[in-house]
């Protein structure tokens, strides 16, 4: 199977199922060029190879593909060769790098964070409340978590748009990936040069006077820009799909239509139902064998790469018997990751409130919501890794803009 068939997109959970009659726990997959990976889709397996830095390393440098790798592989974005971020460090490097990442974002004030998303939103939504209809994944989901972010980390507001057209390309994986990843590595690099010579109150100048006195060498404000990159990469991309994914759900799915009305605890379950159903993140590249192995009946050999398929773990049937049963708050999922390697915990709490703050606002300015095209016509994003919405069309009773001014 390739992993850029059509279907991964269009009917990813059958897929899924049809994956794990076929070939069990882990699946034999091709990736862009016929180059060969294993797709983990068993929870007990995804646990086990995540829990193990060691046996399924994070280094990159271990693929023994990378002969066959052509440099303009629209993949290596996300794939990485000779990357230093902090996805493909290991052992006491990255755990100095991750405590840099860690304390960096834990300074940042939850309530100025939910002003600024609350603010940022608010600005969205009123320049399209009139119209009566919008895409609330083109002209909200895919814009919010981005212009947030900027502003933690202290970019200019303006720089918002460039910065997630520049993603998105990184991320489909498609033509353009390799252009939108120069794209934002300048932009970080001016930022941190910028933020070294004149420091703020920001999430890059924490970071800069932090890795200064990091375990180990200091850290180089290349590292830095590259685990900055991961950070905003992984902070906008599953944020948006995270906002878009759940108003998909509550806007067809009768179990959370209370949310629509004013009903917000239903909110907060819609939004961790999602990360087990239609978890943004589908599956991450990913973690390379160290050495000769046995996993899910397969024997992995040195040097192969093992993609981790989040949603299909998720909906493992060994783990959720009833799989149409609601999870309760259940958060057992692998939408945030698991082991050395997981996403810390405070970006996840940045994250969730950012998500949480997009949805709250619009259901409480956009009057009467409902989706404007029938649900099967909904797509999703064209790319391996992603599983959030193309579009989300809606249509409401028009309203006046606000131009609320927050503190």
């Amino acid at each position: 199977m390739r992993l850029d068939s059509p279907r991964f997109r269009s009917e990813p959970a059958a897929l899924y199922r049809e994956l794990r009659r076929e070939f069990g726990a882990v699946a034999p997959v091709l990736l862009d060029a016929d180059i060969p990976a294993w797709l983990v889709l068993g929870y007990r397996e995804l646990h086990q190879v995540t829990g193990d830095a060691v046996l399924f390393s994070r280094d990159s440098g271990l693929w023994n593909q990378w002969a066959r790798v052509p440099d303009d592989w629209p993949l290596l974005p996300m794939i990485g060769r000779g990357h230093s971020s902090v996805l493909h460090t290991v052992g006491d490097r990255h755990r100095a790098r991750v405590a840099v990442i860690g304390g960096a974002l834990e300074a940042v004030d939850p309530f100025e964070l939910r002003a600024h998303a609350e603010r940022l939103a608010d600005e969205l939504i009123d320049a399209v409340c009139a119209d009566g209809t919008t895409d609330l994944v083109a002209r909200y989901a895919a814009l919010l978590p981005v212009r947030v972010l900027a502003t933690l980390y202290g970019f200019a507001d303006e720089q918002g748009p460039g910065l997630v057209a520049a993603l998105n390309d990184m991320v489909d994986g498609r033509g353009d990936a390799m252009a939108g990843q120069l794209h934002v590595a300048a932009c970080m690099a001016r930022l941190v040069a910028d933020r070294a010579a004149r420091p703020a109150d920001d999430v890059v100048s924490r970071m800069l006077a932090s890795g200064r006195t990091a375990a180990g060498p200091a850290l180089t404000h290349e590292e830095i820009a590259k685990d900055l990159i991961v950070m905003l990469t992984a902070g906008q991309q599953p944020t948006a799909g995270w906002i878009g994914n759940s108003l998909r759900l509550m806007l067809t799915d009768d179990r959370f239509a209370a949310s629509l009305f004013g009903g917000r605890r239903s909110v907060a379950e819609a939004m961790n139902e999602v990360l087990w159903e239609d978890t943004p993140t589908q599956n991450v590249a990913g973690r390379w064998a160290s050495r000769d192995a046995r996993l899910g009946g397969r024997a992995v050999r040195a040097g192969d790469l093992l993609l981790l398929g989040i949603q299909a773990a998720n909906h493992d049937p060994q783990i959720r018997t009833h799989g149409t049963a609601l999870t309760g708050g259940n958060s057992a999922h692998f939408s945030f990751g698991h082991g050395e390697h997981r996403c810390p915990f405070p970006a996840q709490e940045i994250a969730e409130v950012i998500a949480r703050t997009a949805i709250e606002v619009v259901l409480d300015r956009l009057p009467d919501l409902d989706l404007a095209v029938p649900t099967a016509s909904l797509t999703r994003r064209p790319s391996p890794w992603l599983g959030s919405l193309t579009t989300l069309p809606v249509h409401f009773t028009p309203t006046a803009p606000r131009g609320l001014r927050h503190p």
